[in-house]
């Protein structure tokens, strides 16, 4: 397995729809939190977007788990980045 950085952003005009979908994402999340898929995640401090810490087998992998989010489902996403990880200190390494 190997870990990736699945980063979004988001805008203002789709703050509402996030606030409305928020308690379905955080528990698609912590359901693969529990599954130990997802390492760690939340929301920049300025609410610009989210930063998400995934253990996975690939790239395409995680981009087709995250299709599954809510905010992704709801079209709340404005961008999508991720990026496979080689953590060398710290508790992920």
């Amino acid at each position: 397995m190997a870990l990736f950085v699945v980063e979004y952003t988001y805008s203002a005009a789709t703050t509402a729809g996030r606030d409305e979908h928020r308690p379905s994402h955080r528990a698609w999340l912590a359901d693969l939190v529990e599954r130990r898929i997802v390492l760690s995640s939340g929301p920049f401090a300025d609410g610009a977007g989210a930063f998400i810490v995934v253990d996975a087998a690939d790239r395409d992998t995680v981009s087709l788990l995250f299709t599954h989010d809510p905010f992704a489902k709801a079209g709340l996403v404005d961008r999508v980045r991720i990026v496979e990880w080689t953590p060398v200190l710290g508790r992920f390494s």
